[in-house]
């Protein structure tokens, strides 16, 4: 049984990739991380002993957000991490299990990104998105790194803004994360990251990229729900002038989308008007 100050597995799947999620802190010390270097989705590196030199920092990006703390076992880093950070008045949990609770549980991990030296990953791709480039963008913010920054600008351009502000293009030709075979550049991603295999938000993200590829690609016959996903997006695309304020309605859809594909997928509505004539 789980003590007052700590999540389970189970818990914190619920939340990982919803905009509930608490800021996931590995806090892991430099040889266990790399013995597996691969994250819960979404978590921020926090390396110890070094995090407690920075706790300042670390309180300052948390904000008034929650916190769950986890290193390989969840025992005394973790522990001594979340007490920390409650004395600073976060909110922190420690991951019940920690990092090797979680992977035995067989959930969902990802690979890290490059980040800059405020712990943020910057990413650049073209102007006027309308499908793959929200959906990446969703993707990115929700299951790899939160406080991503996103750059929209001239197609032309996007390699030369790639290489002159450090930052990683995408949706874009001859690049990592772009169109591979039929897939789209939202299907890269989830093979780069690592985000597949046959846990429920695994296999919730496998169904919306089907969605997303149908969409993005003009074939909207892999799925009933491609159609919707694109007169959306074409909507979204007319409605922002402002790519980032696009991007910020975007997230709100692919929330939604994301709970339909891991929760609500096989739920059908059919209401019927019978025995409701006349009643209004």
């Amino acid at each position: 049984m789980a003590s007052p100050v700590q999540i389970s597995v189970n818990q914190l799947s619920r939340l990982v990739g919803t905009p509930a999620a608490p800021v996931i802190i590995d806090a892991r010390n430099g040889e266990d991380f790399d013995d597996d270097p691969r994250l819960i989705p979404a978590a921020i590196r926090c390396e110890f002993p070094s995090v407690i030199d920075n706790i300042a920092d670390v309180v300052n990006d948390i904000g008034s957000r929650r916190a769950v703390v986890y290193c390989q076992k969840g025992l005394k880093i973790s522990e001594g991490v979340a007490a920390l950070l409650r004395s600073k008045g976060v909110s922190a949990e420690v991951l019940e299990g920690g990092q090797f609770g979680w992977r035995d549980a067989g959930m969902l991990m990802s690979a890290d990104v490059q980040r800059n030296a405020d712990g943020q990953s910057l990413w650049v791709t073209r102007v006027r998105p309308k499908v793959d480039r929200i959906a990446c963008a969703w993707l990115i913010r929700r299951f790899v790194d939160p406080n991503a920054m996103f750059m929209f600008v001239t197609g032309s351009q996007v390699a030369l803004v790639a290489e002159k502000f450090n930052a990683t293009p995408f949706d874009v030709e001859d690049v990592l994360f772009s169109h591979r075979d039929s897939g789209c550049t939202f299907d890269t991603m989830l093979h780069e990251f690592g985000l597949q295999g046959g846990s429920k938000p695994a296999e919730a993200l496998s169904r919306l990229a089907t969605v997303v590829r149908g969409a993005d690609t003009d074939q909207l016959d892999l799925a009933p729900q491609c159609a919707g996903l694109m007169a959306v997006s074409l909507g979204l695309s007319r409605q922002y002038s402002d790519d980032l304020e696009q991007l910020e309605a975007g997230m709100h859809i692919y929330d939604a989308m994301y709970r339909w594909a891991r929760d609500a997928f096989d739920e059908k509505h059919d209401w019927s008007s019978a025995g409701h004539v006349g009643s209004r």
